[in-house]
């Protein structure tokens, strides 16, 4: 299948290429084999939006690419999961952030996404412009201010990076007014979705609110497209670390192969894995869930197989706002006062000496 629509050439002005959204059903291109009637029911729910150019990327119905942003049926006929397995709202001091951990927050200062992902964790929002209003950035803002715990800010949404150019630099600037905030952090899918958002203006601009780091979210190799990596390396070349947090979806990247291919590709857009996640039992995304041992057998085809560079952290953020925890392959197979038998990366057994 050819690509089902003609998107905006690398040049064209990233507003535009986001007013051109498909957000109805009923407006899918023809090609786009789906039940449109039918899934009007899931939008009534479940806003959704497709930018042309995340659009192009699909090559037939059912790929990768496809299950990531057309609607889903079961988004509402499998009931299982909870609206907000994380409980961000049980550790919500103020509308829009959540205070988990001691020294850093989750701030949402945005309620619009260049595409929504069908997975999503905070479906239950994202699309709605009650989701983060002026109000609940100034209180989220106060509340950092006169929280002096509070060294690590993490900007999240909906997409920071949606934000016009002045906003993001007005909230910026009073975050780094703030002596006891020392790291800002932006949680972005705009490389991956809308990469012409990342315009030299932009990551010029976000080059002087150092130290800043951005988390990037890519879930498949095809998605690392020559304008992904343009967006990246702007990003990277204004000084910014880059780091790529990736869920692990059924039929999306639950084949080893495709995790580690992905990696690679990442690391040669200066983008370093950081975390691949267990995707969360979010409600209307079950259709997604992989079996917990399914990221651990990823892992141990990842490791000794390619490059440490390409090989993340797999993380499970705990149900109820438990917070995230690192979960490894099982190498030790024996320990003894003085020695580890231990099983390596190509299953063979060697005993390593414990040293006091």
């Amino acid at each position: 299948m050819k690509s089902p629509m003609v998107h905006p050439g690398p040049e064209a002005p990233w507003r535009t290429i986001l007013s051109q959204s498909i957000t109805a059903p009923r407006n899918l291109p023809p090609s786009i084999k789906t039940d449109r009637k039918a899934l009007e029911a899931v939008t009534a729910r479940y806003p959704m939006q497709i930018n042309p150019y995340y659009l192009g990327l699909i090559q037939e119905t059912g790929d990768p690419i496809y299950k990531q942003c057309i609607p889903d049926i079961r988004e509402i006929s499998d009931e299982a999961g909870v609206e907000d397995p994380l409980n961000e709202e049980g550790d919500s001091p103020v509308p829009g952030l959540t205070h988990r951990y001691p020294d850093r927050v989750l701030f949402l200062v945005s309620s619009r996404c260049a595409m929504h992902c069908r997975f999503c964790n905070r479906k239950r929002k994202v699309g709605r412009e009650s989701m983060v209003s002026g109000g609940s950035i100034r209180e989220g803002l106060s509340y950092i201010k006169s929280h002096k715990e509070i060294r690590d800010v993490l900007l999240s949404g909906g997409d920071p990076l949606l934000l016009n150019n002045g906003k993001l630099a007005e909230i910026l600037t009073q975050l780094k007014e703030m002596p006891h905030v020392e790291i800002i952090r932006i949680g972005t899918r705009i490389p991956c979705t809308l990469p012409q958002r990342i315009t030299p203006r932009l990551a010029h601009l976000l080059g002087r609110f150092k130290p800043l780091y951005i988390n990037v979210h890519f879930n498949h190799p095809r998605e690392i497209t020559p304008a992904a990596s343009l967006a990246c390396g702007r990003l990277a070349d204004a000084g910014i670390p880059l780091g790529c947090q990736t869920v692990l979806l059924k039929g999306v990247n639950d084949q080893p192969e495709v995790i580690m291919t992905l990696m690679q590709k990442l690391l040669t857009i200066r983008v370093r894995p950081y975390y691949l996640f267990q995707a969360d039992p979010v409600r209307g995304t079950s259709h997604f869930w992989t079996p917990l041992q399914r990221g651990m057998e990823i892992m141990s085809v990842l490791q000794g197989h390619t490059s440490g560079l390409c090989v993340p952290h797999f993380a499970v953020d705990l149900f109820a706002g438990g917070g995230k925890v690192l979960l490894l392959p099982e190498y030790v197979v024996k320990r003894t006062p003085h020695w580890l038998t231990v099983k390596n990366y190509a299953g063979k057994i060697y005993r390593h000496p414990i040293l006091d």
